[in-house]
């Protein structure tokens, strides 16, 4: 399923000079934060759950997702030269496995490692705080990748949309609002994150562990399948 030299150009695709720059920025202004707070405060349980959720789970997370996920298709179907990738003896789903993965792998490493040094900076993993939200985050990419993947295939306003979504659904609406918490990939993540911490850390979620997973497993697996399924519709010139 997982194709090498469609994993080499969308890598190059995902870290051209403008895309990786904002991928750059983003970590490093969580890293700032952290330092400054850690600065500030010192070591505090609370005070690192507030921003490791609040900002890091919560936006940085599904922005990096965005640029990863819609990046990974978006561009090639926009200027029409995915019809070249379409072309080879590659399978769609191998394509859209692979795409996964490597934007999966590009938001993880630009969003969940910065969140377990943040994590360590603000606190030394007190509480197993830095290891757990690093796991959400990690756990989160993947869903993330899988949803803006889809949405890559499906709209040419992909970013847009998606930064909608990540700005409003996920940062806001899916952060305070009791009802919408349960639809919230951030909140299946946090579960994740409480379990990992234990009790005894200041993590909390609105979704039972196994609700979560089941969610997060649904959002990924159909997200996936689903855009395997839209790249198949798409025909060649000369195709009949």
């Amino acid at each position: 399923m997982y194709n090498p030299t469609v994993a080499r150009l969308t890598w190059r695709a995902l870290l051209g000079r403008r895309r990786a720059l904002i991928l750059c920025v983003l970590p490093a202004l969580l890293l700032v934060v952290a330092a400054a707070v850690r600065a500030m405060n010192g070591a505090d349980d609370a005070v690192t759950s507030q921003l490791l959720g609040g900002f890091a789970l919560a936006t940085l997370v599904p922005l990096i997702g965005v640029i990863a996920g819609t990046g990974a298709i978006g561009p090639e179907i926009d200027d029409g030269s995915v019809v070249y990738l379409l072309s080879k003896p590659v399978g769609r789903t191998s394509i859209i496995v692979t795409k996964l993965l490597v934007a999966a792998g590009t938001t993880a490493v630009f969003a969940a490692v910065p969140v377990l040094v943040a994590g360590f900076v603000l606190n030394g993993n007190s509480q197993q705080i830095a290891v757990a939200y690093a796991v959400a985050a990690t756990v989160a990419s993947l869903a993330y990748s899988a949803l803006f993947l889809l949405l890559g295939t499906v709209s040419r306003h992909a970013v847009v949309i998606g930064l909608v979504y990540a700005l409003i659904w996920e940062a806001l609406i899916g952060s305070l609002v009791p009802g919408a918490k349960t639809l919230s990939v951030q909140q299946w993540a946090l579960a994740l994150a409480e379990k990992v911490a234990g009790s005894g850390a200041d993590i909390s979620s609105s979704v039972a562990v196994p609700t979560a997973v089941v969610l997060l497993a649904v959002v990924t697996g159909g997200g996936t399948l689903f855009a395997g399924q839209k790249l198949r519709t798409l025909t060649l010139a000369g195709e009949e």
